[in-house]
């Protein structure tokens, strides 16, 4: 008979004996800490409508690209996981299960352990025989009221949860949550990527739309007012931040006639490849200027080559496994920002990287000068165990701890957030304990800091 999962309290702590200890305690004063998520994407009418989850297959695979892609690359191909069409979720769940071995040291397998023993309560490993008999398990939880999200919210401590929302977004379900009574903050974030990157999908469109609803003329002076516009009306319904996900971390500087052209440009879709890309660096330029005014936090998740497999894209659309890190140039790419803005009162830079190679060459550097910058945790293909060591070690030496944003969960997977959180608590409590082992910080030091990691610190920088 197979044995019941059982974690190992201790999980990725240090191995050494004297490091563990010192690990554990400060694992455990921050442990039961709420979560304060102030970056992410599970989405708002998940909490306004208070519906239970459908089936396991669409709450745990079908959704989650960090599962559904490596799958794909060993072979099952996107529609049996129910990306795309319509799929049996059982067998969706059966597919995984045969591949469940695939998972094995994968930042995606341990949070789905996670979240099938922590918060699902599933004691029988995931195998191809015991498949059927797990889905049922957890049909039958998902069943219950206490595994609806708004109790699931309650239960997994999150005192802030930031979704992620167009600008045209009336907001309406957000006021409807804050209204419920649901213990804790849910605030939206201003997410404006379709509205400036003339490469988008529908860039025009968008754009005319939202000309449309703020009553403005079509010129850039009105693009820009209508912008201005719809970040006002969020930061009235409890907006703290402006997100930008972009491929390549750029600025440009441009005067006022300059811009104007090229937005007429743009906009009339005669732009050439360089105008495009001038005008994505001067919008992101703006977007730091309109937050240098109105004081939303601007946080910057650069580096991600979107929808790399055409033939993918064109089957499925985006969000479907297929984006890729690539190299990134903060140093260059953010001077002319950074020139004006870079240590103005009250602006609150975030940088999110997934190369690596940033961390020492640029973003701890530039964090350790600019009043503005801030380092964002490890993101995406990085939010795991070991990428967070390395963070800590790359970054920790020239610009310490306090120059970070805690730990941001960045995810859709509901039920992961708890697990993203704890895994970011258990590293961090090794990284520290490391420190107070060698010798470099003292014990209280480090107390201190594994208590401001994990609420003081992303508040103040998410301005909460």
């Amino acid at each position: 008979m197979l044995q019941p999962r059982r974690r190992d309290p201790d999980r990725l702590l240090p191995v050494d004996p004297t490091t563990r200890a010192i690990a554990r305690d400060l694992y455990l004063r921050v442990a039961e800490a709420p979560i304060v998520s102030p970056h992410g994407h599970v989405p708002v009418q998940w909490l306004a409508a208070d519906r239970a989850f459908r089936d396991p297959a669409e709450l745990l695979v079908t959704h989650d690209h960090y599962v559904t892609r490596l799958l794909h690359a060993s072979g099952v191909d996107l529609p049996g996981l129910g990306v795309g069409a319509p799929a049996d979720p059982r067998a969706v769940w059966r597919l995984l299960a045969e591949h469940w071995h695939l998972f094995a040291g994968t930042a995606s397998g341990y949070w789905l352990e996670e979240e099938l023993d922590t918060v699902l309560g599933i004691e029988e490993p995931l195998t191809p025989s015991s498949a059927d008999r797990v889905y049922d398990a957890i049909a039958a939880r998902l069943a219950e009221p206490a595994f609806r999200p708004r109790a699931l919210f309650e239960r997994f401590g999150i005192e802030v949860l930031a979704t992620t929302d167009d600008p045209l977004d009336d907001l309406r379900l957000h006021d409807a949550v804050r209204a419920s009574g649901l213990g804790g903050r849910v605030l939206p974030t201003f997410r404006p990527d379709r509205y400036l990157d003339p490469d988008t999908i529908g860039f025009r469109d968008a754009v005319d739309r939202l000309l449309a609803a703020a009553g403005r003329p079509g010129t850039f002076a009105g693009y820009l007012a209508a912008l201005e516009e719809r970040r006002q009306y969020f930061i009235e319904h409890g907006a703290v931040s402006a997100d930008h996900g972009v491929e390549e971390p750029l600025t440009v500087d441009l005067d006022a006639g300059e811009a104007e052209r090229l937005f007429a440009a743009v906009r009339s879709g005669t732009a050439d490849e360089r105008g495009r890309r001038v005008f994505r660096g001067h919008m992101l330029f703006q977007m730091a200027r309109m937050s240098v005014e109105d004081g939303l936090v601007m946080t910057v998740h650069a580096g991600v080559v979107r929808n790399h497999h055409a033939p993918t894209f064109e089957a499925f659309g985006p969000d479907t496994g297929h984006d890729i890190p690539a190299r990134t140039d903060f140093v260059h790419g953010l001077r002319p920002l950074l020139q004006r803005f870079g240590n103005s009162d009250g602006f609150h830079l975030v940088l999110f990287a997934v190369d690596e190679t940033v961390y020492s060459r640029e973003l701890a550097p530039l964090a350790g000068f600019y009043r503005s910058v801030h380092i964002g945790a490890p993101w995406w293909f990085l939010d795991a165990p070991d990428a967070i060591a390395r963070f800590r070690s790359a970054v920790t030496e020239t610009a310490g701890f306090s120059r970070g944003s805690g730990f941001i969960d960045d995810t859709r997977a509901f039920l992961s957030i708890p697990a993203r959180h704890d895994t970011a608590r258990r590293a961090d409590a090794g990284f520290l304990a490391r420190y107070v082992a060698e010798g470099r910080i003292a014990l209280d030091a480090a107390e201190r800091i594994a208590d401001d990691l994990v609420g003081p610190l992303p508040k103040r920088v998410f301005k909460l």
